[in-house]
């Protein structure tokens, strides 16, 4: 696989030194921001998922006239987590 360069970046002083004291032994500054690059954007996909499925979700709701309150929704949740605590209990 062929690689590509991230577009150089100017930092202040002090990021550029806060990030090299938090690397790990046999960790480059490179491979440091590379990772961290590619957790954004797993952090923004899914955030951008997540937005996507609720706006979809209210436009069903929106369609089907069929809405939960919030103690419904919390009630049926406390339930799911005692179910599975009893569970695990066993």
């Amino acid at each position: 696989m062929k690689t590509a360069n991230f577009p150089s970046l100017r930092v202040a002083p002090e990021l550029r030194e806060a990030a090299e004291s938090v690397l790990e032994s046999g960790e480059s500054l490179s491979s440091f921001v590379a990772e961290s690059v590619a957790l954004q954007i797993r952090q923004r996909r899914a955030q951008r998922d997540f937005i996507e499925r609720g706006l979809a979700s209210r436009d069903a709701a929106l369609e089907s006239g069929e809405y939960y309150s919030v103690d419904d929704v919390l009630h049926d949740l406390d339930e799911i987590i005692a179910d599975a605590e009893a569970r695990a209990v066993k």
